[in-house]
């Protein structure tokens, strides 16, 4: 037996989603939480065929427009990389949100010719994408795409990890999942792609370390839990930038871009150290040299947390269409884990 899959990539960043538009089965549940846990139960073997070689990549994120859980949503986003399911993914939105529009999968009476605002249901909660539209005779194409994304907080400031022999310290927020934030000049590791390695190893260790002492959990919601990934900053090589960053999520997986759910979360630590001034933007630089735009649209608090509200500014590319052949005799049907 053959079964195909089809899909679009788009870059958002240098950082590419694969939005599956066929071939995959759709999640049960009333809630983003269940959908995910359906898929990981009856569908998780078609994540790894369509993320890992040979059809994919450690770096790839892949995603799923659903069935919408709440009722203001368009549509729920379910989202799928080599580690797994992620809460939520502010390339992956950008980037979904630029097919949909472009490739008319979505429809909405409030899409006009200039903005077209899209509503999706993601793990982390309801996040409000307004997509800018260049229009060309009957076609329209996305110019750039602000999503507004779910709260912000910090957990933990000046944690110290223990990696070997050496202590650091690291602040926790959350920004649509739960990242380790650290400056780069204390690991001694430059945000360069040669030394991409290290900080893969290094974030797992981190990741590993905060397992044992720090388990992060959502005040609205106690199954978003646990360090996500993590984000290396330092300065920014683009004049234009405050920060440069590499965000590897606990699976080793690299994302290239400007991460729009770590943009959140180093948003809220510089907002909670008095060092994002209100009304400024904040341009967050990536591994790629793509920069994402955030500000503050907001304050509010979660539980006993002061939170930011940001929206987060980029752009995406719709760079191919693909029909994916899973073959019941091809030995890594499944997907090739190195």
């Amino acid at each position: 037996m053959i079964r195909a899959l089809k899909a679009i990539d788009a870059h958002a960043g240098g950082q590419t989603l694969r939005l599956i538009i066929d071939g995959f089965p759709r999640p049960h549940g009333r809630t983003a939480s269940q959908q995910h846990d359906w898929a990981k139960r009856n569908a998780d073997a078609l994540r790894r065929a369509v993320v890992l070689p040979p059809r994919g990549h450690e770096d790839l994120t892949a995603a799923l427009l659903t069935e919408p859980v709440s009722p203001q949503a368009h549509a729920g986003l379910l989202l799928m990389d080599a580690g797994g399911y992620p809460s939520m993914s502010g390339h992956s939105v950008i980037a979904a949100t630029t097919i949909a529009v472009e490739r008319g999968l979505l429809f909405s009476r409030d899409f006009d010719h200039t903005e077209a605002t899209v509503l999706f249901d993601t793990r982390a909660g309801l996040v409000r994408a307004r997509a800018r539209l260049i229009v060309h005779g009957d076609a329209r194409r996305v110019d750039a795409v602000t999503i507004s994304n779910v709260a912000a907080f910090v957990h933990a400031a000046s944690e110290i990890v223990k990696i070997g022999t050496r202590q650091l310290r690291v602040d926790v927020a959350f920004g649509g999942a739960f990242y380790a934030i650290v400056d780069t000049e204390a690991t001694g590791i430059p945000l360069i792609a040669a030394r991409l390695p290290d900080l893969r190893r290094l974030a797992i260790d981190i990741c590993r370390s905060l397992g044992d002492s720090v388990v992060p959990e959502h005040p609205g919601d106690p199954k978003l839990a646990g360090v996500a990934g993590v984000i290396f900053t330092g300065p920014p090589q683009d004049p234009e930038a405050h920060l440069r960053n590499v965000t590897v999520n606990a699976a080793g997986s690299v994302d290239l871009s400007a991460s729009g759910t770590g943009t959140s979360a180093v948003m809220a630590v510089l907002d909670a150290m008095g060092l994002l001034p209100e009304g400024e933007p904040f341009v967050h630089e990536g591994l790629s040299g793509s920069l994402l735009r955030g500000r503050v649209a907001g304050r509010t608090r979660l539980g006993d947390n002061a939170a930011i509200l940001t929206d987060v500014e980029g752009s995406a590319w719709i760079t191919g269409e693909h029909t994916f052949l899973l073959d019941d005799d091809d030995p890594f049907r499944e997907g090739l884990i190195l």
